[in-house]
C-alpha cells in the first residue's frame, strides 16, 4: 500500500500539466524578479541583466524534470514565460518603450530556439547515458563563457568579463568533476569543448542576436 501510494504521488508530480505549469510559473517569477532587481546594486544589475541568468536556470529546470521530452518542452516554455514575466513587469513599470515589442519578440524567438537545447542539456547531464553527458555539460557552460567574451571583446567591460569567464571556468570544473564521479568515460570532453562552445555562443550573440536587436 505504501509503495502504491508513493508511486501514485510521483506520477502526479510527473504529469505533463504539473511539470509544464510549474516550469511556466517559475519562468514568470524569474522574469518578474529579473526586472525588479535591476539597479539595486552593481552586482545585481549585471547578474540580472544577463543572458546567462535565464539560460542557466533553464538548464537547472531541465535537470529537475524526469523525462527528456518534457525537459525540451519545459526549456522552451520557461524561456518564453521568463520573457513574458520580464516584459510584463516592464510594461507595468512604464519602461516598455516604443521598441519594446520588437525586442520582446526577438528575445522570445531566441528563447524558443535555445530553451530546448538548455533543457535537454540539463536533463542529459543528470539523467543521460554515455559521453553525450559531457557534451551537454559543455553546452551549459557555453552561455557563461560566451557572455564573458561578449562583455570583453564587444563591450570592453573587461572587469565584468573577467568575472563571467572565471565563473564559467569554475562551472566547467564542477561539471567535469561531477561527470567523472558519475562514471562518464570521456568526462574530459566537457572541459575540452567548453571554450569552443563558448566561442560559438559569442559569435551567435554578437553576429546574429545583436544584429537583430540593432535593427529595431
Amino acid at each position: 500500500m505504501t509503495t502504491t501510494t508513493t508511486s501514485t504521488t510521483a506520477s502526479r508530480h510527473d504529469a505533463p500539466v504539473t511539470v509544464l505549469a510549474a516550469t511556466a510559473a517559475f519562468g514568470l517569477l524569474l522574469g518578474w524578479a529579473t526586472y525588479g532587481l535591476h539597479g539595486m546594486s552593481p552586482l545585481l544589475e549585471r547578474a540580472t541583466n544577463s543572458v546567462s541568468t535565464w539560460i542557466i536556470w533553464t538548464a537547472a529546470a531541465g535537470a529537475l524534470i524526469r523525462t527528456r521530452q518534457f525537459a525540451l518542452w519545459g526549456g522552451a516554455l520557461m524561456m518564453l514565460t521568463t520573457c513574458t514575466g520580464y516584459y510584463a513587469a516592464s510594461a507595468l513599470g512604464d519602461t516598455f518603450g516604443a521598441g519594446g515589442l520588437g525586442t520582446a519578440a526577438v528575445w522570445s524567438v531566441a528563447g524558443l530556439a535555445g530553451g530546448p537545447l538548455l533543457g535537454w542539456a540539463g536533463w542529459t547531464v543528470r539523467r543521460g547515458q554515455g559521453d553525450v553527458r559531457a557534451v551537454a555539460g559543455a553546452a551549459i557552460v557555453m552561455v557563461v563563457l560566451g557572455e564573458g567574451l561578449w562583455l570583453g571583446w564587444t563591450l570592453h567591460y573587461w572587469g565584468e568579463a573577467a568575472v563571467f569567464l572565471t565563473v564559467g571556468a569554475l562551472l566547467t570544473l564542477l561539471l567535469t568533476v561531477y561527470l567523472a564521479r558519475a562514471g562518464v568515460h570521456r568526462y574530459w570532453l566537457c572541459a575540452a569543448l567548453a571554450p569552443l562552445s563558448g566561442l560559438a555562443f559569442y559569435l551567435a550573440e554578437d553576429g546574429i542576436l545583436n544584429g537583430l536587436l540593432g535593427s529595431l
